[in-house]
């Protein structure tokens, strides 16, 4: 391709005007949203309470992988915490939450529970604001809740050492950023013909181009597709997450990102990439929602066994997906308890039929979950929260209230 001295889409004539083929576009929309439907389908089979803890679980994975994608690790505790506080899903004993993970969390939430809402400068100035609540972006002190000035040099996105970086993009200068910012804020807000799907590949497209802030572009671009896949679910409850995909995608993701912004106008080959990362989005959470239905049958199948605070909290763990082996030194540090008290709680569990030494040898011994059988749950409506304090699962919880019906991008 050759643009004479035109090096990005948003220098060209035409910009913003960007095209797509529909014909091309066709099947991958037919097929996320028969994803979509066979995955919404299935949760309006399994009731209120298990929908609550999927979505729960969807939002969880969505605010820990879209800035993880950015390099940063926010503790998934904290964000589960965050998360359940706010929906009102009992967990049991909540972690303690930092400012900056309520920030996000704030600005997800708010981008998908209020779907339906404008996108306007102020909101978009409330998620910037919230995304850096000590106006630092690490050690540098960056405009918070404003446009971008430039007074540092343009916006690039690079990689690479210091002395030998590689510039990957040049967002338009600062000067333009309202006139920019106004033309997709209008087209944001305007209902049109254009699919919503393809709306929110356009508008995360669009707004990672215009890059008008100092940090957080990405996180908010983000937030930006999940508010348009909001709408066209139709519900502002999540029960799949696009930044977890991209994420598992990243390398695949800037590399899509840089040819489109060297590209023509037509999106095609952008759009094409973005419906099939949702599709495995939208796919990978029946597997979530698979995790979520095992659980509540583990719970159901031992409602009004007798356990403690620390064999609920580390059995949950290893239901919520436990990394590595489970040893009673990990048990004894996570329960933050003696070792003796660990043994003890395993060994009652073992007695149980809950827990059982892995086939596998070692130094030390390890164990795993026994699988209850499918047909030993009569329901999987309700999921029990997890008990805080020496307790009873009691039948109680089992109810049927809803029967079936590459290198790091940066600012220079």
């Amino acid at each position: 391709m050759n643009n004479g001295d035109k090096h990005y889409i948003w220098q060209l004539a035409d910009w913003p005007t960007m095209r797509y083929d529909l014909a091309v576009l066709a099947h991958p929309l037919s097929e996320v949203s028969r994803a979509q439907g066979l995955l919404l389908g299935r949760l309006v089979d399994i009731g209120f309470p298990l929908r609550d803890q999927a979505s729960l679980t969807a939002l969880t994975e969505d605010v820990v992988k879209t800035s993880e994608i950015e390099g940063e690790q926010l503790d998934i505790d904290s964000v589960r915490s965050s998360i359940a506080r706010r929906l009102g899903v009992d967990i049991g004993a909540m972690a303690p939450v930092d400012r900056h993970v309520e920030g996000v969390v704030e600005m997800v939430l708010d981008a998908t529970a209020h779907c339906s809402a404008p996108l306007t400068p102020e909101r978009l100035f409330g998620w910037h604001a919230a995304l850096f609540p000590t106006g630092y972006s690490g050690l540098a002190k960056i405009r918070v809740g404003t446009w971008r000035n430039d007074a540092s040099g343009p916006m690039q996105v690079v990689s690479g050492p210091v002395h030998r970086q590689c510039v990957h993009y040049e967002a338009p200068p600062a000067a333009q950023l309202e006139a920019e910012v106004t033309n997709f804020l209008a087209w944001a807000n305007t209902d049109t013909l254009t699919p919503t799907l393809i709306k929110a590949g356009l508008a995360h497209l669009w707004f990672i181009t215009l890059h008008p802030f100092e940090d957080g572009n990405g996180r908010i671009a983000r937030a930006v597709s999940d508010l348009f896949l909001a709408r066209a679910d139709g519900s502002p409850q999540r029960f799949y997450s696009l930044s977890a995909q991209i994420q598992r995608e990243r390398k695949a993701y800037y590399d899509i990102l840089e040819s489109t912004q060297k590209d023509t106008l037509d999106v095609t080959e952008w759009l094409a990439w973005f419906l099939g990362t949702l599709l495995r989005a939208v796919e990978s959470a029946q597997h979530t929602l698979d995790e979520v239905l095992v659980k509540a049958r583990f719970w159901q199948h031992w409602a009004g066994t007798p356990l403690n605070e620390r064999q609920v909290k580390l059995l949950n763990r290893l239901l919520d997906g436990f990394q590595g082996k489970l040893t009673s030194s990990k048990w004894a540090a996570i329960a933050k308890c003696s070792s003796d008290t660990a043994v003890r709680d395993i060994n009652e569990l073992i007695a149980l039929g809950m827990l059982r030494k892995m086939a596998c040898g070692g130094r030390s011994t390890a164990y795993e979950l026994l699988e209850i059988p499918h047909s030993a749950a009569t329901s999987t409506n309700v999921l029990p929260p997890e008990p805080s304090r020496k307790t009873i699962l009691p039948v109680a919880w089992i109810s049927h209230l809803d029967q079936p019906t590459t290198g790091a991008w940066k600012r220079l």
